[in-house]
């Protein structure tokens, strides 16, 4: 979703349940956060490597092939709930009321139905990576230095396990609004204004002064 956005929250079993989510889908973030600190630290050590000692990183490709995952899907649930994923708001974005709701719940919907269909297919491409049978449990493995390919392929399924229950939790929230009329539903997205960002960047920088 384009531009900045606030989700709403109140003593609802919609919110409870948002709220719980969202522990899970910072936890997923903060890891992810550490796999990309991760890999700038293992690129300095190749470097260093390389020209200081003239022995990089062994097997550096085979880390960064492994940590991508990890840094590129891991967090995909969080920034949908934060309505930070890139989308055209030409037409949504002048609808209002109910218009508006509607609109938004076939398009998560839609979005609910590709990530189904995602959670499977790499469910499948994982389940032949992986082999209890096989040293390292793995039928597959890098090139270089032989690391196992499982655990970054189980990473996608499980993160996009996780989206679908926030498209889930957001298909709620959307459907709520349309049938009560809500103008500030909770659990959901809302674009914010400039004028309403630029009042919660101010309202952030006097918290931190004071």
């Amino acid at each position: 979703m384009a531009g900045a956005s606030a989700v709403l929250s109140d003593d609802s079993s919609l919110s409870r349940l948002d709220r719980g989510l969202l522990k899970l889908e910072t936890t997923f973030a903060f890891i992810s956060g550490l796999g990309a600190f991760g890999l700038m630290f293992l690129a300095v050590v190749s470097v260093v490597g390389r020209n200081g000692f003239n022995e990089p990183l062994r097997g550096y490709v085979d880390w960064i092939e492994t940590a991508m995952p990890l840094i590129a899907i891991l967090g995909i649930s969080y920034v949908q709930r934060q309505g930070g994923h890139i989308r055209m708001d030409i037409v949504v974005g002048q609808l209002r009321g109910r218009a508006l709701w509607a609109a938004e719940m076939i398009t998560t919907f839609g979005i609910l139905l590709l990530m189904a269909a995602l959670v499977w297919g790499s469910w499948a491409h994982f389940l032949r990576s992986f082999d209890m049978t096989k040293p390292l449990w793995s039928r597959d493995s890098t090139i270089d230095i032989g690391l196992p390919l499982w655990p970054a392929k189980l990473i996608v399924p499980v993160a996009f396990a996780i989206m679908c229950l926030r498209l889930v939790l957001q298909l709620w929230g959307y459907g709520r609004a349309f049938v009560r009329g809500l103008e500030h539903p909770v659990a959901v997205p809302l674009v914010q204004s400039v004028a309403d960002q630029a009042a919660e960047e101010v309202a952030h920088i006097q918290g931190h002064d004071s």
